[in-house]
């Protein structure tokens, strides 16, 4: 009797070793997840997308992976990582304005919290909860109490800077009512003197990463700086481009837009759309303005090709570990070029930069200089598409998307299928083997809005999203609306609802035709599907 019992359960344990759905081992086998975040990439800078800057080892993720042309982010960093985390519309998570709301309509109201909210639960929190080891290292921006940290929305480990932005070598100020704030997990800290940012926040994943468990799967944000302004760079990357944008920026932008037909980013047929009428034309800039201006672009340019080197670190590390087979990686961007130029502004920051920076020719670049590209070169970074960072128009929601590795078995290249940020979390989700919940912490939660690329990327399905999919958004007056091929937006300021236009994109990358009045009942049909999603994400009228 005892040898029969032995041989059942020696039976019993064969089928259940052998049976993978049924090992802890299969669990730990789920691939690691490596989403890298870089901040205010433009669209065409990276090689893949059309741009000359070197990127090597970023358009190497393109040869085992999609390269997605049509990824849509909101125009501005913190909702889309608010989106990004959540899966879900800014305004359900929190950050329907990054900036502040007091005194207006949207004063108190849900939505505006300017934080991550408990009628979301992040990605990170289910990972953590579902196994994952869960770590970040770079920009948060989603919230400054403790109770809206990373240690506390599911990281395990986390070195962040709060802010949205900061010094990329020191602690210094760039804004003189704004201190920059690090966090180590729970703990206060200071950035390292003297370090570039790019460089900390690599070494901090790897060492990260290096110290977690080795039989437990990871989820790794890496959420660079760079290359938001200042715009500045180690010393023996400072004269890395020097020379190469002396033809200006009005020349890049066509020579971008060229590249990007030749390589099949966009399609033939697109246009390129007029220079925005507050840029100057190059041909009509003094010899010093030129100088000047060329000397921004280099340093952005050396801040790419540098973010590109530490990314090439860090996936070299997983390659020697043996960690990248089992990997996933996900780079994107957070919002369109920016345009910003806050030290030459008269009122705001502009008089504080100015006093407490140095941005004379020699001396750009530095910790002690404070250097923006400005409108001019932002537009060539979003060729080609209308305006750039902060718009809802193309130019500031379309943005370089890459994922590869492990899981991703379509055929490798371009693919031009409609993707947003709200795609991801569910994604990592499903790579998981995680639901999402209807309650968390005995809440009720809101049901994610973006949906699972996975079935796509195996090469399982033709599109993320079917046709009658809408996308709407809105962040401090900025608003839009896709289904199809169509468009409507509305960039008034101040905002005035009765101002969207409406544009077909598969005739008009560019927006510069507004179809409104020439097509009422498509205008009709886009306004009525804009009030819906008004209603469904708790939107507000922005009044002042």
């Amino acid at each position: 009797m005892q040898h029969k019992i032995s041989s059942v359960f020696l039976l019993l344990l064969i089928i259940h070793i052998n049976n993978p759905a049924n090992t802890q081992t299969n669990q730990n086998n789920r691939p690691n997840i490596l989403l890298i975040v870089a901040d205010d990439l433009g669209y065409t800078d990276l090689g893949c997308y059309g741009g000359e800057i070197k990127t090597p080892n970023i358009d190497r993720l393109v040869q085992r992976g999609i390269q997605f042309t049509n990824f849509h982010t909101s125009p501005l960093c913190a909702p889309t990582r608010s989106m990004l985390l959540s899966g879900n519309d800014n305004h359900v998570a929190g950050l329907g304005s990054m900036f502040s709301v007091q005194g207006t309509s949207r004063e108190g109201k849900p939505g505006y919290e300017q934080h991550l909210t408990d009628r979301i639960v992040t990605v990170s929190q289910l990972l953590k909860d579902g196994g994952y080891q869960t770590f970040i290292t770079g920009k948060w921006h989603l919230g400054f109490e403790d109770a809206y940290i990373p240690f506390a929305k599911g990281f395990e480990k986390s070195f962040i800077l709060l802010n949205g932005g900061a010094n990329h070598f020191n602690n210094n100020k760039i804004f003189a009512n704004e201190a920059p704030q690090f966090r180590l997990d729970s703990q206060v800290i200071l950035f390292p003197e003297g370090k570039f940012s790019t460089d900390v926040y690599t070494e901090k994943m790897i060492t990260f990463i290096k110290n977690g468990k080795k039989d437990k799967p990871f989820f790794a944000c890496l959420t660079y700086t760079a290359p938001h302004w200042p715009l500045q760079v180690p010393a023996d990357y400072i004269d890395k481009y020097k020379g190469m944008y002396d033809m200006g920026y009005d020349s890049l932008r066509v020579i971008r837009f060229n590249q990007q037909k030749k390589m099949g980013v966009i399609p033939p047929r697109a246009t390129l759309p007029p220079r925005d009428s507050s840029i100057k034309p190059w041909t009509q800039l003094s010899a010093e303005e030129k100088k000047m201006e060329s000397r921004k672009m280099e340093l952005y340019a050396a801040m790419v090709d540098n973010l590109d080197r530490h990314i090439g670190q860090l996936l070299q590390y997983l390659e020697e570990s043996k960690q990248f087979d089992n990997t996933i990686i996900v780079f994107m961007s957070d919002n369109g070029a920016a345009a910003e130029d806050f030290y030459n502004r008269r009122d705001g920051p502009g008089p504080f930069l100015r006093e407490n920076y140095d941005n004379s020719y020699d001396n750009m670049g530095k910790a002690s200089s404070f250097v923006s590209y400005g409108p001019q070169w932002a537009q060539a970074g979003a060729a080609p598409f209308k305006l750039f960072k902060y718009y809802s128009t193309q130019g500031g929601i379309v943005t370089p998307l890459i994922i590869s590795g492990r899981n991703v078995e379509r055929k490798p290249g371009l693919q031009n299928t409609f993707i947003t940020v709200m795609d991801l979390a569910p994604t990592f989700l499903e790579l998981a083997g995680i639901k999402y919940p209807a309650t968390y912490n005995n809440k009720k939660v809101a049901p994610m809005l973006g949906e699972s690329c996975l079935s796509f990327i195996r090469g399982k399905a033709n599109a993320v999203h079917a046709n009658s999919y809408v996308f709407g958004l809105e962040h401090d007056g900025q608003c839009l609306l896709i289904k199809g091929n169509w468009k409507i937006t509305n960039i008034s300021r101040p905002f005035d609802e009765t101002s969207f236009a409406l544009y077909n994109l598969s005739e008009d990358l560019g927006e510069t035709t507004d179809l409104s009045k020439s097509n009422p009942k498509k205008f009709t049909e886009m306004m009525n599907e804009w009030k819906v999603f008004k209603k469904k994400t708790g939107v507000i009228d922005k009044r002042e």
